[in-house]
């Protein structure tokens, strides 16, 4: 799952009643890949002076349960405004979460025109009764956040358990040390029925023998200011809480994502997969 582009997981009340004869189902495996993704202008809103956009996101996963997930992850930006301005966004992190989700280490620069704007690195570490965090960049600082937050990759986990178990809603609060590293986001995923049929509109680079084996659900994932996320239990709950940014895509039972849409509010990105590239994965003894 892209993260530009974050626990709560929300059974039905009959899965959680059951589940004790339930047979055990196993995690996700997720494959390690390389995918490239270009980003184009989908539509703008209000008064955005934003007119053109164009941009390339690089994700490259590696890892496994036994030696932890590693994410390289790249999106530059180009963006142009009405007035004939053109600036480049560079944003460039590096994380690792180890496989059990107790630590979690991050590292991102974000260049705006070639000049270094803000250079975070900190880590995370789960205690029995919280989560732990250490900043070394921007600032020296330490933060704590409850022990149900989740780290992305677990996030992900969690998301594809509750696609397989035919869940629609997964809430979930999530660290990914972006921002300042200082900020835990609450997030509503919606998954949609699970296709196996190639859709229609299958990128070329998605054409791949790991792929037309997959199942693959419809998601979107909602990112809140802690707190402000809608209350799933209240049917009126829905109407006034805007995300600060919100993520669509088609995500595979492997972890792959493609036909991404980004929602920033002012804008909306699409997210064409342009390569793709399964890794050699570790074998856990």
């Amino acid at each position: 799952m892209i993260h530009p582009i974050r626990p709560v997981i929300l059974a039905a009340a009959a899965a959680a009643t059951f589940a004790t004869a339930a047979p055990a189902r196993a995690e996700p495996t997720l494959a390690p890949h390389r995918a490239v993704y270009e980003l184009k202008l989908r539509e703008t809103r209000g008064s955005s002076s934003v007119d053109q956009i164009r941009g390339r996101i690089v994700y490259e996963f590696t890892g496994a349960p036994c030696e932890g997930y590693a994410l390289s992850f790249r999106q530059v930006t180009e963006i142009g405004n009405s007035e004939g301005e053109t600036n480049v966004s560079d944003l460039r992190s590096a994380t690792w979460e180890d496989g059990a989700a107790k630590s979690f280490r991050f590292t991102a620069q974000n260049y705006l025109n070639q000049q270094l704007e803000k250079d975070t690195d900190g880590r995370a570490e789960r205690g029995a009764d919280a989560v732990k965090v250490t900043i070394s960049k921007p600032e020296k600082s330490d933060k704590g956040f409850g022990e149900e937050t989740l780290f992305p990759t677990e996030h992900l986990r969690k998301i594809l358990e509750a696609a397989e178990r035919g869940d629609k809603l997964l809430s979930a609060a999530v660290y990914d040390g972006s921002e300042d590293g200082d900020k835990v986001y609450d997030t509503l995923t919606v998954i949609g029925k699970p296709e196996t049929a190639e859709p229609a509109n299958l990128e070329a680079a998605a054409k791949t023998p790991e792929l037309a084996k997959a199942t693959r659900w419809p998601v979107s994932v909602s990112y809140f200011e802690r707190g402000k996320a809608p209350d799933r239990d209240k049917k009126d709950s829905g109407g006034e809480q805007t995300p600060i940014y919100a993520m669509s895509f088609d995500l595979y039972d492997n972890g792959v994502s493609r036909a991404m849409k980004i929602d920033y509010g002012d804008f909306v990105l699409d997210g064409e997969l342009k390569e793709l590239k399964f890794l050699k994965a570790t074998v856990c003894k």
